[in-house]
């Protein structure tokens, strides 16, 4: 990125944007051993054909997948598998992360337990005494 013009700048934070929304990361995991028609992905994905088609045409537009009409069908396939290494980056990296957090909070756990301090029970509701009703004359 460090000789990039501003309109090439431009066209990066596009694609990373077309990434940036978790139903098109959904979408792209489930083309990744192949291709799919729109109403097989909103089938697998729970969205209606419309969402799923509209999320589809957005990421065409940057070139992350390729549709090919097959008679009433619309096809769509990964137009560069270099995305999947990309996303496996970013997964990774987010995977130590939370590894990282969890090591940290390990010992912290291990001491509560070592000194005996069990968890809390859930508190139980207490049962309210029924209201006696005066006689009304």
């Amino acid at each position: 990125m460090d000789h990039l013009p501003p309109e090439a700048l431009s066209q990066v934070a596009a694609y990373f944007q077309a990434l940036a929304e978790p139903t098109r990361l959904q979408i792209l995991n489930l083309m990744r051993t192949q291709e799919r028609s729109v109403g097989e992905l909103a089938e697998l994905t729970g969205f209606s054909i419309a969402n799923v088609s509209r999320h589809l045409s957005f990421m065409a537009q940057h070139g992350l997948v390729a549709r090919e009409s097959r008679g009433n069908s619309a096809i769509y396939r990964i137009a560069d598998p270099a995305i999947y290494e990309l996303c496996d980056l970013v997964c990774g990296s987010i995977a130590r992360k939370h590894e990282r957090a969890a090591a940290a909070a390990s010992p912290f756990i291990r001491t509560i337990a070592a000194a005996g301090a069990a968890p809390r029970a859930a508190a139980k509701p207490v049962a309210k005494p029924a209201r006696k009703r005066s006689a009304r004359v």
